[in-house]
């Protein structure tokens, strides 16, 4: 027996008698900390003036649209600007991670990731909805990483058809987008789970490229099994012939069997399909590439810009710009078990995220120093859903018919702005910029008789012509005006406009901030 004469001792001899305590998740916050040793690191070494931290404003709006795909409501707003603890930027960030905003958005997020193929081909959006579904789930229940990716490596190629319709909510869709032949789903699988673009040898040899033909045609036999699909009809099929381990390379007579491209001899198992022995080995946390690429394409999310960049060639010619951060990050990923909330915690976390978009000085810094925020466009689901939070605009039509829906507005509206461009390199075309000017979407959420905030701002007797101004300000652009913005606006109000009238005086203000760089922008 064990002698605790007080009551620390017994706690201690509990715990003995229980067995070893369970590890401690790992620390975001630590994390975050080493992450902005080595950018402050890159400052010096190159001579880098990174800017200002952002102010709450700024922070918020950004840390709501990246973690919830929309602006913060008015109400958050200005509880966040009148809350003075110190934790509360890193609590804001707990909470968005915790919330539905984030289960929506990520969904939004890795569906354009992993199928690009639904932004630039209509015929393909009847998967979306399905697709979104299933990354919900895995979301909403914090699945780990190397297990999505597993389970979309390893799907059933025909479990998307019930015989009924396309209605089931699975991984399937990322092998029916790529028409489940084997050369295309090597192609997307090495590209966006390992970072490599192993498909620029599919035809021959390029004399400066590590790949060879050879090696592109042995990584594709892991998918041998898999039997394409005509034009995109699926019908009832065999189960995958997973003893197909082989492929004959195209207007050649050599046939090449399934090996790895890191030069390693796959493990085959009776019965077990080849695509689960290479999903083990791509997800395996000695595999080079799996978490490094899964962390570089993160930090890019948040910061428009890779580590290594562009983020799907990582060679000689196109080193990583911090090598020993992302190599940290790397390993504190793969050891967190693939968390991924534990790695967005932590990049949103750091003081370099949270850096003003703002240049420093007149000359910017280049991007590879991240010495400040990257102002990156707003996608069209993050464009739509915050002009309905701002414009207290309600969706008809239920969550999972959102977006593929024709006849919607929302299904209109993003058919019209989808974009396959980086964030940080998105235009508004012509077309675009008269439907947001022009529209009739815009147009009737900003009229008077049609908008529930405009109405409830201008209706309202307990709010000063400056109060309405800034009400306006915050519902759309997260912030107050600034002092010179107030002055000029409010005057404009009170003297009514072009047409003497002060409410619609009020709805150009709000109409010209919905189509500001400001509210498009993310930044």
């Amino acid at each position: 027996m064990i002698d605790c004469p007080r009551a620390g001792g017994l706690t201690v001899a509990l715990a003995l008698l229980a067995g070893p305590l369970a590890a401690a998740p790992p620390d975001p916050a630590a994390l975050s900390a080493r992450i902005d040793k080595h950018i402050s690191d890159g400052w010096k070494a190159n001579e880098a003036i990174p800017a200002p931290p952002a102010d709450d404003a700024e922070f918020l709006r950004r840390v709501y649209l990246d973690l919830a795909g929309r602006v913060p409501r008015v109400q958050e707003v200005r509880d966040f600007l009148a809350d003075s603890s110190p934790g509360k930027r890193r609590q804001k960030i707990d909470e968005l991670l915790n919330g539905p905003g984030y289960v929506h958005h990520f969904s939004i997020v890795w569906r354009r990731e992993w199928l690009p193929q639904t932004l630039s081909n209509p015929n393909l959006q009847f998967v979306t909805p399905q697709f979104e579904q299933w990354l919900q789930k895995q979301l909403r229940e914090n699945v780990s990483y190397d297990k999505m990716v597993k389970e979309i490596i390893t799907a059933a190629p025909y479990a998307f058809y019930d015989g009924t319709g396309y209605n089931q909510a699975n991984a399937t869709a990322f092998l029916m987008v790529n028409e489940l032949r084997p050369e295309m789903v090597a192609a997307a699988t090495s590209r966006l789970f390992l970072g490599v673009k192993i498909e620029c040898a599919q035809c021959h040899n390029h004399p400066f490229d590590t790949w060879k033909r050879n090696q592109f045609w042995e990584y594709a036999s892991f998918f041998a099994g898999l039997q394409p699909v005509d034009n995109m009809r699926i019908r009832r099929a065999p189960v995958e012939a997973i003893e197909v381990r082989s492929l004959k390379i195209p207007e050649t007579n050599t046939t090449v069997s399934a090996k790895y491209f890191d030069g390693k001899q796959p493990k085959f198992q009776e019965k077990v399909s080849s695509r689960v022995t290479l999903a083990e080995w791509m997800t395996a946390k000695d595999n080079p590439y799996f978490a490094r690429n899964a962390v570089n394409r993160m930090w890019g999310q948040f910061f428009g810009h890779g580590i290594i960049d562009p983020i799907d060639e990582p060679n000689d010619a196109n080193p990583p710009s911090h090598p020993e951060l992302l190599n940290e990050l790397a390993k504190a990923f793969a050891d967190s078990g693939y968390d991924l909330k534990y790695l967005i915690a932590a990049i949103v976390g750091s003081k370099a995220y949270q850096l003003s978009s703002a240049s420093p000085s007149a000359s910017a810094t280049p991007d590879r120093t991240f010495s400040r925020m990257k102002v990156r466009g707003l996608t069209p689901e993050q464009l739509f859903d915050s002009l309905s939070l701002a414009t207290g605009y309600r969706e008809p039509t239920q969550p999972f018919q959102r977006g593929v829906n024709p006849g919607s507005a929302r299904g209109e509206f993003l058919a019209k702005f989808n974009s396959t461009e980086r964030p940080s390199e998105v235009q508004t075309s012509i077309l675009q910029a008269l439907t947001l000017m022009n529209g009739k979407f815009i147009g009737q959420l900003t009229s008077v008789e049609n908008s529930e905030l405009l109405a409830a701002v201008t209706s309202s007797p307990f709010m000063s012509t400056a109060d309405k101004v800034e009400a306006l300000y915050m519902a759309t652009v997260s912030r107050a005006p600034r002092p010179d913005e107030l002055t000029r606006l409010t005057a404009y109000v009170d003297k009514g406009g072009p047409k003497g009238d002060p409410r619609k005086a009020l709805a150009d203000v709000y109409w010209a901030l919905l189509n500001s760089s400001e509210f498009g922008f993310n930044h």
